[in-house]
Order: structure tokens, then C-alpha cells, then sequence
């Protein structure tokens, strides 16, 4: 009988095929990037997530890193790792050219995490810091039943290492189950003073925004620092925020130092403009935050960096 010498590996190229479309067909799709806090699964309240999001865009806007949070309900059956590769690569955290962006992904029901790392950012946050933040921050709040101070509180630290204020020598001495109040302390300083320092040169309707807008970033700190420190020195530093930053944003336009930054930083377009929808960035990175706006990665790169972990 007559055999076709090219039968079987046509049916080898086809069963291939079908394989491959019926993976493609039932790979987990990669969500819609709606923000820098993609909180799918509802891990987080509504309160939580503003909170979350005013937070990594003020870091955003300060240092360019560009850190995001996506909770899924389940991996269904795809491994954490292609996955979360995968939602680095889809939504390209991170500057072009940089590659300075992270991805801290939660799946819930499978009870797994994992942070992704980008190539600009792989020096600071290390696979060792990024193990410690899932094992030694986040999965101890999470096994509590406590998703909103593990995920808070491990975006924190992932702002701290990627800034390079905590290192690998310092995290070998840590508990692990805390913050410690020194990170606190450079984190409130570092970013929320960033912010305190553009309000009171702000001018208008804008910097008053700000200035109600940045309490309950003093608030949480303080009341941190003052339980660790068995001291009301947290609750005298948000009296004197309370305080001084009226009197400064009174007394300082006034100065020759005060109207220079005022035109310093009102043409550099980093002050921003507060309305009713939340903060808005007038910066020339092509984003902004707040009601109707749209977001996106800036063409970041990522080649596997991080750690995963469970709980």
C-alpha cells in the first residue's frame, strides 16, 4: 500500500497547532490597567484603595518609579510566574529606556503572590528584599486575615527599597514583621514632605487642597511612630503640620525665597491642581490621576526579576 511520506508530520504540525490554540484559548486574560491599585479580587475598601493610589502616584510623580498592585481571584491553573510575566510585559510598567517599574500581583483564592521586577529596578529591589517583603511583611498580615495593612505595607517597603533607603543589610536584622520606624520616618519625610514643601508654594485653592488632602498621610505614621516609640512624638509633628503649614503658606509667598519657588515650581508643572476628583498631575509624563482620567505603563521592560510566595 502507498504511504504519503508527508502525512505524518502534517498531523504533527496540526495536532501541534491545536495545542496551542486551545492553550491561548484558555490562558487567564491579562485585566485592563485602570490605575496604579487594580484591586480585582475586592481585597481592599474603597477608602484603602484612594489611599493606595494618592500614595504611589505622589512617588510616581517624585521619582519617576512606577510601582502597581493587581489582585486577581484566581490563577486558574496558570502558574504565577508566566502570568505575572505576562501582566509585566502587557501592561509595560516602567519608563522606556529605564525599565524602573514593579508589580506586586495577589491571587486569592490560590493564596500565592508575587512581586515583578523590571530591569531599572533589579539592583534595589533584589530577589533576596523581594522575598523578604512577601515572606517576612506581607504574608504575616495576610494569614492574620489582614489583606489591607499586608498589601499596604508592602508597597511601602517596596518604595523604601526601590529608593535604595533599605537594603539587604538592613532587612537581615529586622524582625520582619514590622516596618521600622526609622523606614517610617524617611518614607513620611521623603515623599509626604515632598508633597508638604509643594503645597505651601502652591498658590490658590490648590495648595489648601493639598494641605487637607496630605492629613491622613501624617496620621498613620504618627500614630506609628508613637506606639514604637512609647512617646507623643508622631502626635506633636501632626500638630505642628497642622499649624505651620498655614502660617508658612502665609507667610512664605511673601519672601523673595517664596515667590522664586512659587514661579520655580509653577513652570515646571510639578505642582499639580487639586479639585473635587482627586490629585491631578500637570507634569509632561502623559498621565494624570482622578475621576475619568486614563492611565498607562510607559514601555518598561522586565526580564523575571522577584520573588513568590504563598500564604
Amino acid at each position: 500500500m502507498h504511504r504519503n511520506p508527508h502525512r505524518i508530520p502534517r498531523l504533527l504540525a496540526t495536532t501541534l497547532c491545536l495545542l496551542l490554540v486551545t492553550v491561548a484559548v484558555h490562558a487567564l486574560d491579562v485585566p485592563y490597567l485602570s490605575g496604579r491599585i487594580n484591586d480585582n479580587a475586592h481585597m481592599l475598601s474603597a477608602e484603602t484603595v484612594a489611599e493606595l493610589e494618592s500614595m504611589l502616584t505622589a512617588y510616581e510623580d517624585s521619582t519617576g518609579n512606577q510601582l502597581v498592585l493587581l489582585t486577581i481571584e484566581s490563577l486558574e491553573g496558570e502558574s504565577m510566574e508566566e502570568y505575572s510575566m505576562r501582566v509585566a510585559e502587557t501592561w509595560k510598567l516602567g519608563q522606556k529606556g529605564v525599565d524602573n517599574g514593579a508589580l506586586l500581583l495577589v491571587a486569592k483564592q490560590d493564596r500565592k503572590l508575587r512581586i515583578e521586577v523590571g530591569y531599572g529596578l533589579e539592583a534595589s529591589l533584589t530577589d533576596a528584599m523581594t522575598s523578604y517583603i512577601i515572606n517576612s511583611v506581607i504574608t504575616p498580615r495576610f494569614k492574620q486575615g489582614n489583606f489591607e495593612t499586608g498589601i499596604r505595607e508592602g508597597l511601602q517597603n517596596m518604595i523604601l527599597a526601590a529608593d535604595g533607603t533599605i537594603g539587604e543589610s538592613d532587612i537581615s536584622s529586622s524582625s520582619g514583621d514590622d516596618l521600622p520606624v526609622w523606614a517610617f520616618m524617611l518614607f513620611w519625610f521623603g515623599i509626604v514632605g515632598l508633597f508638604t514643601f509643594i503645597g505651601i508654594f502652591t498658590p490658590g485653592c490648590s495648595g489648601w487642597g493639598l494641605y487637607v488632602f496630605l492629613i491622613p498621610f501624617y496620621i498613620g505614621p504618627a500614630a506609628i511612630i508613637s506606639d514604637e516609640m512609647g512617646s507623643p512624638l508622631g502626635w506633636f509633628i501632626i500638630l505642628g503640620y497642622l499649624v505651620l503649614y498655614p502660617l508658612l503658606r502665609v507667610i512664605m509667598p511673601k519672601t523673595a525665597f517664596g515667590k522664586k519657588m512659587a514661579t520655580k515650581l509653577n513652570s515646571s508643572g510639578r505642582a499639580g491642581v487639586w479639585s473635587s476628583s482627586g490629585w491631578t498631575s500637570s507634569s509632561s509624563s502623559g498621565w494624570s490621576s482622578g475621576g475619568g482620567s486614563s492611565f498607562s505603563g510607559g514601555g518598561g521592560s522586565f526580564g523575571g526579576g522577584g520573588s513568590s510566595g504563598s500564604w
